[in-house]
This record gives C-alpha cells, sequence and structure tokens, in this order.
C-alpha cells in the first residue's frame, strides 16, 4: 500500500530549503506502464505528483490531454481502477489526482475523499467546481484528511483571490492563461503577473500551470511563483510511444533547469 504523504508540509519544506517545486501531470490509465511512469517522473525529481482520471468531457483540456483521456478510457480506466492502481505506486512523493465535478458527484463526496485517502493520495484538485458551489465536497475532503488544491484564473478579482488562497490546500494553482491546457511556444505574460498576485496574498506554496511547456518557461515564470505544474508537454511524449524513461529525462531537464536558478531561501 502507498504511504500517505501530505502535499502541504512536503512542499512547504522543500520551497523554505530553496527549491523550486516541480509537478508534473499524468494521465492515469494512459498505456499499461502508466504506473511505471508517475514512479519514473517521481524519482527524475517531481516534489508531487497529479494525476488525471480519465474523463469523457474534460472541459478544462486541450486537445492533448483529451487524446491521453480517450485512450485511457478505451483501455477501460475508470476512476475507481485508477485510484486502486495508484495504491501500489510507491513514488516517494506526495500524490494529487485531478478529477472533474461529475465523478466527484457520481461517485459520492464521502466515498471518494475516503477512498483517496485509503488509497494513498493525499490531494485532489476539481477544476470545474467553483467556490460558490464547494461545501459539501470541501466539508467531505477536510474530513477525510484530502487536501484541495483551488485553481485561480488570471481574470479572479483581488478578493476573490484572497478567498481561493484561504481554502487552498496543498498549493494554489495559479492558472497561466485563459484557455485550455497545451503546449505553447511561449509563456504568456499572465502567467507572471498570476504568480505575482498570488504570492502578494498568500504563504501558501504557489505553483503555475496551463502554458508551462518548456524548462525555459519553467525557470521563467518560477522567478515569481514557487514553481510549476508540467501537464500537455509531458503527456505529449507519451502519446508519441515514450514510455518511462521518456517522461523521466523530460523531466530531469525541469528539475535540472529549476536547481539551476540557485537557492531562493532567504
Amino acid at each position: 500500500m502507498n504511504e500517505l504523504r501530505r502535499v502541504e508540509p512536503a512542499l512547504r519544506a522543500a520551497r523554505d530549503a530553496g527549491r523550486k517545486l516541480l509537478v508534473p501531470y499524468v494521465t492515469g490509465g494512459l498505456g499499461d506502464d502508466w504506473c511505471e511512469v508517475v514512479a519514473a517522473v517521481a524519482a527524475a525529481g517531481a516534489d508531487a505528483i497529479e494525476v488525471g482520471i480519465p474523463f469523457s468531457d474534460p472541459v478544462m483540456d486541450g486537445p492533448t490531454i483529451q487524446e491521453a483521456s480517450m485512450r485511457a478510457l478505451d483501455r477501460g480506466a475508470t476512476p475507481s481502477s485508477i485510484i486502486a492502481e495508484l495504491s501500489e505506486v510507491d513514488a516517494g512523493v506526495p500524490l494529487v489526482v485531478m478529477t472533474y465535478y461529475n465523478i466527484v458527484f457520481r461517485g459520492g463526496h464521502r466515498r471518494i475523499a475516503r477512498s483517496l485517502v485509503e488509497h494513498g493520495v493525499a490531494g485532489a484538485i476539481v477544476p470545474d467546481l467553483p467556490l460558490d458551489e464547494f461545501f459539501e465536497w470541501g466539508r467531505a475532503a477536510d474530513d477525510a484528511g484530502v487536501e484541495t488544491i483551488l485553481l485561480a484564473a488570471p481574470t479572479t478579482p483581488d478578493d476573490r483571490l484572497a478567498e481561493i488562497c484561504a481554502r487552498s490546500h496543498g498549493f494554489v494553482y495559479g492558472v497561466g492563461l485563459m484557455g485550455v491546457t497545451g503546449e505553447r511556444t511561449s509563456l504568456a505574460a499572465s502567467a507572471t503577473t498570476m504568480a505575482k498576485r498570488l504570492k502578494a496574498v498568500t504563504d501558501v506554496p504557489v505553483l503555475i500551470g496551463v502554458g508551462v511547456s518548456t524548462p525555459e518557461q519553467a525557470v521563467e515564470v518560477s522567478a515569481e511563483a514557487d514553481g510549476v505544474v508540467v501537464g500537455s508537454a509531458l503527456v505529449r511524449r507519451l502519446l508519441d510511444g515514450g514510455g518511462p524513461d521518456a517522461a523521466a529525462e523530460f523531466v530531469g531537464e525541469l528539475r535540472s533547469a529549476l536547481d539551476g536558478m540557485g537557492t531562493t531561501a532567504p
């Protein structure tokens, strides 16, 4: 059974030691070796890992993760099977699932929350669940010990931003640009602005995702943020036939670039 490793204490400790944080995203169920991919990116330098539960209508995701989700669903992946398989992955870093609210609602708030913790998953991201409708899941998650990571968009007003940060556990996920996930040739200016705004209102670790695709972009936004979430660029390598070794190589490149920024602790 995978040991439950808490997200926020781990990320705070790494950040306070001067490390820039790296959270790769892997689509659960993508290929027979997807659990090996999770273990490989952990060994390559991930500070936590986000595992996407495949869904037929992933409204936040662009073509790359949509394709990965459909491949996983075609192989028979289900929310319960992904969570159960994660219990056998000894990644050595905290695990977080990303799932859409339809899955949470149909599965039952308390049952899903308890199942995550029982299988060694410490955190959850539910991107289409707004703060105003968060209470039922939030209560179930808190009672079970699940750290719910909330998203903040570039259009979020300042007062709302503070509310999101106050309710987010694990880290705050700053969305780097308006639109769906996907690889970008350059970092959006809104990504660094988002990082600055979040850092001004919270001490919870701030990570920027969506539109962070290369080591250079990760370094650029991490000059303002505590670190990055990188998804589509990694998933693309897996869709193109790369396995655990290719995933580890890419995450290792990201890790090396972030480590090259130098110590940031006071």
